[in-house]
């Protein structure tokens, strides 16, 4: 069976990428209680990252991973490469001389330590001495609780990590109380300010990925669109010639590129630059989040044989990101767009027949595998060829947008 993991980023102070957290299903259920299961955890996650690839979900970025008391005394993490894991430590660990010296061992190898959900507590002082990241969860501990454990920590260079931040006042407020990372969705949240209308250049650009969309859109204007556009051509040709197409013979011209991808493919990827300047001063993991979703969408379509058509679902997905990228409600930037009655209950409602596909990636990444299940189900999905889909989308973002 393949891995099932997810990944949900961590951001710093000007909203660019640190790292991604690696959620990973849990895999102890078949297993007998303590160190067995641990062990075998263990086993999934280190094969998963060696099986899959991990540059495929992480690109260049570091992963938070969590590891259990077990875990760390039998110094799993060293299963890992050491440029990319930070070792999650997780609360409810007890700081025995035997967990503190796999610790030690681990940071004097060159790992990071974070600690997970954290609480100050005396006897925890051993580990945020040696710890590198402290997390706290803005969701469990109340902010006057938070301020007041930031006050017992002891001076030192590790830094602070926000969980669980879901809205832009959120972020501000931590951000205020001296934190430098932040994990959370609030970046996918629209930053509306009331009274504020979509400048014209960006109703323009929707409008764009709107018409490239439809069905009567002709290829002759594709080339056209190409052609007067220097910075498009550009990024056609750096795409074309990515790893995610494995082409021994590069592309050479504008034209042998509009040939190899076709129509269909030419659409999608004139959208997507649209949607790339649509978010110019957005976090690029908007834009990249929006690629995963869509791609993610028209595979499942395409797996499950679907009666819908896989460029509808691709265009679901893209769009499911619209509002936080333009800063307006989902209501407001439908109105302008002329997509179909489906498309648009899914994204403004969470409502009808295409929103069960939205709903399965937005559960996925969240981690909640046991929804992922039931949506998988009742769509007819093969469940074991999710994390197989998931991954195939994340090798696509990544083409599109380092192009």
């Amino acid at each position: 069976m393949d891995a099932y993991v997810a990944r949900q980023p961590i951001f710093s102070r000007n909203k660019t990428i640190y790292a991604y957290e690696l959620l990973f299903r849990d895999g102890t259920a078949n297993f007998v209680p303590d160190i067995d299961g641990d062990i075998a955890t263990a086993t999934v996650m280190s094969n998963s990252v060696l099986t899959i690839g991990i540059e495929s979900i992480l690109g260049d970025k570091r992963a938070f991973i969590n590891f259990t008391q077990n875990l760390l005394v039998n110094k799993a993490p060293l299963l890992l490469p050491k440029e990319t894991t930070v070792v999650e430590i997780l609360e409810d660990v007890t700081p025995e001389a035997d967990l503190l010296a796999a610790c030690a061992e681990m940071a004097t190898q060159g790992y990071l330590l974070a600690l997970d959900d954290f609480e100050f507590s005396p006897e925890l002082m051993p580990l945020i001495e040696m710890a590198h990241i402290i997390k706290f969860d803005f969701r469990l501990t109340p902010l006057d609780e938070i301020a007041a454990y930031l006050k017992q920590l002891p001076d030192g260079k590790r830094r602070l990590l926000a969980e669980k931040v879901e809205t832009h006042a959120e972020f501000e407020t931590a951000k205020e109380m001296g934190f430098e990372l932040f994990q959370g969705y609030f970046f996918c949240k629209p930053e509306i300010i009331k009274g504020r209308e979509i400048p014209g250049s960006q109703l323009n650009l929707i409008q764009l990925m709107s018409a490239l969309n439809q069905k009567d859109f002709q290829f002759d204007q594709l080339e056209n669109l190409v052609a007067q556009d220097v910075g498009l051509s550009y990024k056609l040709m750096r795409y074309i010639n990515s790893p995610f197409f494995g082409r021994a013979n590069k592309v050479a011209s504008v034209k042998q590129g509009l040939v190899f991808l076709g129509e269909k493919e030419i659409r999608r990827f004139i959208s997507l630059v649209a949607m790339s300047r649509l978010a110019a001063d957005k976090p690029n993991e908007l834009v990249r989040t929006s690629c995963i979703r869509g791609k993610f969408c028209e595979l499942i379509c395409e797996h499950n044989s679907s009666q819908w058509d896989a460029p509808e679902l691709f265009t679901l997905g893209m769009f499911s990101l619209i509002d936080a990228i333009v800063d307006s409600t989902m209501q407001d930037v439908m109105d302008r767009m002329p997509l179909s009655p489906n498309l648009k209950d899914a994204l403004i409602e969470a409502k009808g027949p295409l929103s069960p596909y939205l709903a399965l990636i937005c559960a996925y990444e969240r981690g909640e595998w046991q929804r992922v299940s039931k949506l998988a189900t009742a769509l007819k999905v093969d469940e074991e060829r999710l994390p197989d889909l998931y991954r195939q989308a994340c090798i696509w973002s990544n083409s599109v947008i380092d192009s």
